[in-house]
């Protein structure tokens, strides 16, 4: 198969939800939210690391830079069962609300004096229309060669014309340690990103590949599966 020693199944939403049996887990809780504040779109990603970390993180990125993180560690809950998995998710939601919360009321202070884009003016940027975007990962099939990933992406708005100089991030949700990668289209609408796959934390990751421009913004969520291996002979 061509995406060497991964599948991967296209799906789009905004939060993950962990599913469990027994003591073992398979995917995160997690969420994903954007706040709009004078004019620019902050994405705001939290998510638990897993039993073996045992850390929520969050992150606030603006334009794929990294604002603001916040980790707090849960192995007071471990080990696992369902009783303290609800007080997990609750812990998860109550930090992605409350920085959430921060950033509205302007708590918390988030600055972008080193991203040259925000030398733009505030009424330029918020007299941009905004705009649906659509995400479409151009090779699906061939995006993964071993441990290298390679994505071309292709930005349109709802007209299906191409979005130049939109904010492409990708990461790898589930990855042993947080690390975004991005890009920016070019008059055509394309990008291109290209890093080798991070460790992974449990048996199954996901990869997430936003864009933005303006107050516009659209993400796909590619679910990887690592394939089984076939047993040697004896």
């Amino acid at each position: 198969m061509p995406l060497g020693q991964f599948g991967c199944r296209n799906f789009r939403e905004a939060c993950s939800r962990r599913r469990s049996s027994g003591n073992e887990h398979e995917m995160p809780f997690g969420h994903n939210s954007n706040v709009t504040v004078a004019g620019d779109t902050y994405h705001v990603q939290t998510e638990e690391r897993g039993a073996a970390h045992a850390l929520i993180d969050t992150t606030v990125y603006l334009r794929g830079r990294v604002l603001h993180r916040r980790t707090n560690s849960f192995k007071d809950l471990l080990p696992l069962n369902a009783d303290r998995e609800q007080a997990l998710k609750l812990r998860v939601d109550t930090q992605h609300l409350s920085v959430v919360d921060e950033i509205r009321s302007g708590k918390l202070r988030l600055s972008a004096s080193n991203d040259a884009k925000s030398s733009v003016p505030l009424k330029a940027a918020a007299a941009e229309p905004a705009r649906a975007l659509y995400l479409e990962l151009l090779n699906a099939r061939t995006w993964l060669s071993g441990k290298r990933a390679m994505l071309q992406i292709a930005v349109n708005d709802a007209a299906n014309k191409p979005v130049a100089n939109a904010t492409v991030i990708a990461r790898v949700a589930g990855a042993a340690e947080p690390a975004v990668f991005s890009s920016e289209t070019g008059s055509l609408g394309r990008a291109k990103i290209e890093f080798e796959m991070p460790p992974r934390v449990g048996p199954e990751v996901a990869l997430v590949i936003e864009a933005s421009k303006g107050k516009a913004h659209a993400q796909l969520r590619f679910q990887l599966r690592a394939k089984p291996r076939v047993p040697s002979a004896s």
